[in-house]
């Protein structure tokens, strides 16, 4: 393969794949026992990484990771989580990935029940919550992050700030807030978990607040948190790490933040992971191995946290400075095992609702 580090996109049959991918069933396979392997396959082996990740946010680890492993060279395909888990799918028979990293666990969850992951009991995880992490060892969860809204404190006071997401269809921020299109595997999470805990009606009713509202629907969340430091938008509905990255900007970092629906009587904030999966049949399972055993370094998953502010899972691993900590804040008390069988219907009541 030619590619190298570059973004992809477009597949062929991706729309009816993901079809397939959200709403098939099968039984998953049974763990094998593994142990983390100690030389690549080869003197100079590939690893290929299918990753709904932005090539900004992985590359720092995948260049720690060559350096450690340096006759290891990754090549990187980098796009959204759907159109990437449909090509596992298609190539299923022949596959062309090693390595699946997504941005929703949800994602890894539904390729899961195709049986196109590969059991692999990842050294270092056993400290890791039972609710992030496959029984079968298919997919486990790296980071975990919070749905937020960030703000323009130009535009709007702290006082001010919406303290629940239903507050976002406010006819007072028409034309004032910015999110991520119904594409973002993250935003399809979110209105997953509201289907699940307020119903069609109200989950349906919020989606068209938004498009009634007049929220402008970005390609990405960096497109948002962008649009938002520079005033564009007064609000943004993002990850909580797209909000530290803008802060933390030499520019345009005048914003802050509200952790929304943490209040008493409230559903708490939202909260998904990324996660990975070594494909079933990859050409370099062992640098696959060697890679997802990399994820969970306390090394590695301090580079997660200092270098894009997220929450690392390995106990111990100190998260960055001023990050508001998980647990001094109300979170949604779910199974995101069960929400992961809303996600087409969610993407199909945002796409219905007008959002592109």
């Amino acid at each position: 393969m030619s590619f190298t580090k570059t973004r992809w996109t477009g597949l062929g049959f991706a729309t009816w794949l993901l079809v397939v991918l959200l709403t098939g069933c099968g039984t998953p396979s049974t763990p094998t026992a593994n142990t983390t392997p100690t030389v690549a396959t080869g003197s100079n082996d590939t690893l290929v990484i299918y990753s709904g990740r932005s090539e900004a946010l992985l590359n720092p680890v995948i260049a720690a990771f060559e350096k450690a492993h340096p006759t290891i060279k990754v090549q990187l395909k980098a796009g959204k989580n759907n159109e990437l888990a449909a090509a596992i799918l298609e190539e299923q028979a022949n596959p062309q990935a090693d390595v699946f990293i997504t941005t929703d666990m949800l994602a890894t969850i539904n390729l899961a029940k195709q049986q196109v992951l590969m059991p692999y009991q990842i050294p270092g995880t056993d400290a890791i919550s039972s609710e992030y992490k496959a029984t079968d060892a298919t997919w486990t969860s790296i980071t975990t992050r919070a749905r937020v809204i960030m703000y323009n404190r130009d535009l709007v006071s702290a006082s001010d700030v919406p303290t629940s997401m239903l507050e976002l269809t406010d006819p007072k921020w028409k034309g004032k807030i910015a999110a991520a299109n119904s594409s973002n595997g993250s935003f399809q999470a979110q209105v997953a978990v509201m289907k699940q805990l307020l119903g069609d009606t109200q989950t349906t009713a919020w989606l068209t607040g938004l498009v009634a509202n007049d929220v402008q629907f970005f390609g990405s969340h960096s497109d948002v948190r962008k649009a938002v430091g520079s005033g564009e938008f007064a609000l943004g509905l993002v990850n909580h790490y797209y909000y530290e990255l803008q802060a933390h900007e030499q520019s345009d970092n005048n914003v802050g933040v509200s952790y929304p629906d943490s209040k008493a009587g409230q559903m708490g904030v939202i909260l998904n992971t990324t996660a990975v999966g070594i494909i079933k049949g990859a050409p370099h399972a062992q640098a696959a191995q060697l890679f997802s055993a990399f994820l969970f370094l306390p090394e590695t998953q301090s580079l997660f946290a200092k270098l894009n502010y997220e929450y690392p899972l390995i106990p111990g691993v100190a998260t960055s400075e001023g990050l508001t900590p998980l647990d001094s804040i109300k979170t949604v008390q779910i199974d995101m095992q069960s929400v992961a069988t809303n996600v087409a219907d969610a993407v199909q009541m945002m796409q219905s609702a007008g959002i592109p």
